[in-house]
């Protein structure tokens, strides 16, 4: 019986070891994270007026940003904006004009009676949205005057990720290449237009139009594979209609 309380005596003396080294290091832990606390405490009242500069520098920024983007920003997009409809008016006139349409649209690129042309908005109003459709507008008078090389300059500075413009102005620059008889290059661009969106009007026709300039650099192999595209995709469109002729022709060309 001795033996027995003795070692009942032993098991309760480690259990009691056992209690005492877990409260130890409980507070070891809680004594580091006042520590830290501390430490963190001392660095923020230490660097507190770089901490509040930073965020009031920040907070400028913020208000800036926004003063600018109201202050400058729409109204110069306004003002580009009422500027883009007089060199319209010539624009959209030298579309139904039976004459004088390259007159129409010198009016339109250089302006008139004080008012700005496309060229004089291009440049002024660079970051707006009306300087940058004012790009458009200017290669594509260009383009009808049969200035290419102006043309391909300006429609190049112009960046549009509209459904139907954006494909348009990349396939006029191919057809300004086209008429310069620089194929390889119009070649290009009809592709990048006819993969710029997919819809049903400009991919078949710029699918075409590379179907077509791919046959004239005798590259048959090429033509057929656009061409069936429009087969397999287009089908209902204009050029879908009657591609199997062109698919045969491209085919028996080989």
């Amino acid at each position: 019986m001795a033996t027995y309380k003795k070692k009942y005596k032993a098991e309760g003396k480690k259990e009691e070891n056992q209690v005492d080294e877990s409260e130890f290091e409980t507070a070891g832990v809680l004594n580091t994270l006042d520590e830290t606390a501390s430490k963190s405490e001392q660095w923020i009242e230490k660097n507190n007026k770089p901490l509040f500069f930073a965020l009031i520098a920040v907070v400028v920024i913020f208000l800036g940003y926004l003063g600018y983007h109201k202050y400058v920003v729409q109204p110069n997009e306004l003002e580009a904006s009422n500027e883009l409809a007089f060199p319209r008016k010539y624009f959209d006139e030298a579309a139904t004009a039976g004459s004088g349409i390259d007159s129409l649209l010198t009016l339109g690129l250089e302006g008139a009676d004080g008012k700005y042309g496309f060229l004089d908005i291009a440049d002024s109003f660079s970051g707006t949205d009306a300087g940058n459709l004012a790009n458009y507008y200017a290669g594509v008078s260009y383009l009808q005057m049969k200035k290419y090389d102006k043309a391909i300059e300006f429609l190049s500075k112009f960046n549009s990720d509209d459904e139907m413009l954006g494909p348009v102005s990349i396939g006029a620059i191919g057809d300004a290449f086209a008429d310069i008889n620089q194929l390889d290059d119009a070649l290009d661009y009809y592709e990048k237009a006819a993969n710029k969106k997919d819809n049903d009007f400009t991919s078949p026709l710029y699918l075409f139009k590379a179907g077509q300039t791919a046959m004239e650099l005798k590259d048959f192999g090429k033509a057929e594979t656009l061409f069936t595209k429009i087969k397999e995709n287009y089908s209902n469109s204009d050029q879908g209609r009657d591609i199997e002729k062109y698919i045969a022709a491209a085919k028996y060309a080989n």
